[in-house]
Parts: C-alpha cells; sequence; structure tokens
C-alpha cells in the first residue's frame, strides 16, 4: 500500500494498462504535452509516444465518433472529455452508437471504450463547467456508470473499467483529484463493476452516497456519533449497475434511510434508488426515504451561492438529526420509529 493522491492512483491505473496491453489508447484534448485538463495524464506521452496518446481537435462528437470505431476493429480507447459539461456535444456517439452497439451487432462485435470526465462542483467554475449529468447515461441501456470515491477505488474501477468489454462512463468528481489514500501496488485481479461497499456499520440509519458525496458523509457519520447517532455508510462506487442487494441489506438492519447526491433531485440516481428501496424493502422503513440533492437550477458561479446548492458534511448532518428527531444541542428526544411487523 503507498499514499496516493486520485490524480495518481488514476494515471497508475492508465498506465499500467496501456503496458499490459497495447490495444489500449488514449484520446482526448490536451492530454500529451499538456497532461489533461487535471493533469491525469501527465507524462504519460514520455512514455508511450504520440501513436498511443493521441491528442484530438476540439470536437467531441468527433473523436468520441473515433474511439467507437477503433474499439470495434480491436482496441480499447480511454477517451478523456475535458468536463462533464462537454460530453453533451458527444451524446449521439455515446447513447445512439457505443451504447446500442452490441445489442444491434450481438457476437459480432463489442465496444470496450471507457470515457472518462471530470464533474461537480465546489471550484466556483459555473453553470456551463460544474454539472453532474451522471443520470443521463444511467437512464441508457447498455452503459455502464463508475464513480468512485476514493484513490484506491479510482484505480481498482478504472482498470476493471478498460478490460470491460462494454462502453463505460468513468466520472471523476473534480474535488477528489488531491485526495489521498493507500492504493494498493499490485492487483493482480480486477472485480466487476456493480459492487458497493459498507465504509462505516451502524444501527440507526443508512447513508447512501457516491463520488465526492462519499467524502462528504464519512465527516458527517463523524459528526452524528457525537450526537449518538450510529450511521450506517454504503458507497455505490459503480451507478450501473447497482448493488441494490448491498442497499437492501443495510436498509433492512437501520430501518431509516438518506441518499445524498450532487444532482438535480428530479429523475436523478437518488429517485431511482429511493425507487428500488421502496419496491424491495417498504416493510422494513420506520420513516420516509429522504433525498439530500442541488436545488432545481443550473450551478451558480458565485461561491457564496454554490456552497449553498451542493450538499455537505453539515447538510448531511442537519437532514440526519431531523429525521431521527434529534436537536442540534441534543435537547429533544430520539424519534423511536414504528417498527412494523415483519
Amino acid at each position: 500500500m503507498r499514499l496516493l493522491t486520485y490524480t495518481e492512483a488514476l494515471r497508475e491505473a492508465l498506465a499500467e494498462e496501456m503496458s499490459l496491453d497495447r490495444r489500449v489508447i488514449l484520446m482526448g484534448e490536451d492530454i500529451g504535452v499538456y497532461g489533461g485538463a487535471f493533469g491525469v495524464t501527465r507524462g504519460l506521452l514520455e512514455k508511450f509516444g504520440h501513436k498511443r496518446i493521441i491528442e484530438t481537435p476540439i470536437s467531441e462528437n468527433s473523436f468520441v465518433g473515433m474511439a467507437i470505431g477503433a474499439a470495434l476493429t480491436g482496441l480499447r480507447p480511454v477517451v478523456e472529455i475535458m468536463f462533464m459539461d462537454f460530453i453533451t456535444l458527444a451524446m449521439d456517439q455515446i447513447v445512439n452508437q457505443s451504447a446500442k452497439l452490441r445489442y444491434v451487432l450481438g457476437k459480432q462485435a463489442k465496444c470496450p471504450i471507457v470515457i472518462r470526465t471530470p464533474a461537480g462542483g465546489g471550484r466556483c467554475y459555473g453553470p456551463t463547467h460544474s454539472q453532474t449529468l451522471t443520470a443521463w447515461f444511467v437512464h441508457t441501456p447498455g452503459l455502464k456508470v463508475v464513480a468512485p470515491a476514493t484513490p484506491a477505488d479510482a484505480k481498482i474501477l478504472l482498470k476493471s473499467s478498460i478490460r470491460d468489454d462494454n462502453p463505460v462512463v468513468f466520472v471523476e468528481h473534480k474535488l477528489l483529484y488531491p485526495i489521498k489514500g493507500h492504493v494498493p501496488a499490485k492487483i493482480r485481479t480486477v472485480e466487476p463493476l456493480g459492487h458497493a461497499k459498507c465504509l462505516r456499520k451502524g444501527t440507526d440509519i443508512t447513508i447512501i452516497a457516491w463520488s465526492w458525496q462519499t467524502q462528504e458523509a464519512l465527516q458527517a457519520v463523524d459528526e452524528l456519533a457525537l450526537h449518538g447517532i450510529n450511521a450506517e455508510l454504503i458507497d455505490l462506487r459503480s451507478l450501473k449497475p447497482i448493488d441494490i442487494e448491498t442497499v437492501v441489506e443495510s436498509v433492512k438492519r437501520t430501518h431509516r434511510v438518506l441518499i445524498t447526491g450532487e444532482e438535480p433531485p428530479m429523475a436523478g440516481v437518488a429517485s431511482e434508488i429511493a425507487a428500488q428501496i421502496f419496491e424491495h424493502v417498504f416493510d422494513y422503513l420506520d420513516a420516509p426515504i429522504r433525498r439530500l440533492c442541488c436545488p432545481d437550477t443550473p450551478m451558480p458561479a458565485s461561491p457564496f451561492l454554490e456552497k449553498i446548492a451542493i450538499p455537505d458534511r453539515q447538510k448531511i448532518v442537519h437532514a440526519v438529526l431531523e429525521m431521527m428527531g434529534v436537536s442540534s444541542d441534543g435537547t429533544s428526544e430520539r424519534k423511536k420509529g414504528k417498527r412494523k411487523q415483519r
């Protein structure tokens, strides 16, 4: 185990997979000399050369289409979209082409392409450089969607995504890049996508998060313990396929659920999780499911307004205290719930 940043873990995963498999190539704007918009591919051009580190024009629809064509001919392209907001320019290629090829062509072809893209707010980049559009791709049959929250998972899940024979949208929150964590030096086998992790065991409430919200929730769980609340934290890691079994087992133990996601509330990932919990374990719930999301507005550029818009540790703590019937000063009694017959 070494202590690496999220950025270093991603770079290490790319370098290892390119060394192991000459079919792996990288494509994107400024990924060579400059090293990518957030420095993830820095140094890889010197190691692998221009034939495998391919700098592209500013035309997302074109170079994603090129990558799909390369995948159909046997390569395993990893494409970087500079900001997730710009992924809209390649929607036709991603949604109408890559997602449908295996369904249309069956065993005749496969499309092993990974689309890496930084998402989310927290840097005051404004409404056209701060969006989290993950739910659009979760909604699309044929795509897999990954959103790791730690450096270790960033490395493990990127390697898994590159080796997967399906198109994968790999979402990297901008605030995660400098986060440090312990990362295994050697990963001999990769795990299939679609497995959540229980980061903290608890008995009073289940908090479900992914990407940067997992980091916020980790801090919230520690603060909630000071109020006498034992919260369980589930990091989804993969949003499609989604590990609803781990979520269901947690809810059966805790009987309350808070889902926190950096997205608008309407038709989001949090909404889907809430619906599946309702369908699978409604009889175990002692309180309504609660979603903690961004407001239904574009992301503000103002630091003050952006902070108000994005769920964070304080908002998670406040929401849980409300659900548990505990005031911030600890004066009120906790809700015991109705504990239905099961």
